[in-house]
């Protein structure tokens, strides 16, 4: 996913505040979701949610403002988790960040194995 730093998300050292890479990569699964047919309101309407459970992040190297890059994300599935691999990577190749996201599965507010999940995102799965 192409995306592209707001002034408004910079810090005073004029780089990227690190609570704005959550966003980054949050708005990428979310768009994710959407692409593989399961938009994050209607999985909700559904009585489905994907909650997030851990996040580790990296950071390698800065952005800067008006700079863009490219937010990309890799989904594997451990049991009942799904695993998501995000990175954000500058144009010239250069890894910004890297994250690892697991989210688990509530089915009607109840732990569940996300198999409905599952079978809408089995084309991505590794």
């Amino acid at each position: 996913m192409d995306m592209e730093v707001r002034d408004y998300e910079l810090d005073c050292e004029q780089i990227v505040n690190n609570a704005n890479y959550l966003h980054y990569m949050e708005h990428t699964r979310h768009k994710f979701c959407a692409d593989a047919g399961l938009p994050f309101i209607e999985m909700h309407n559904k009585g489905i949610d994907a909650v997030v459970r851990k996040i580790e992040i990296e950071y390698i190297t800065p952005l800067h403002g008006g700079e863009s890059f490219l937010s990309c994300l890799r989904l594997e599935r451990k049991g009942p988790r799904f695993i998501f691999h995000q990175d954000i990577v500058k144009p010239n190749g250069d890894i910004v960040a890297q994250g690892i996201v697991t989210c688990v599965v509530l089915k009607d507010g109840k732990l569940s194995r996300g198999d409905e999940l599952a079978e809408v995102f089995s084309k991505y799965i590794d």
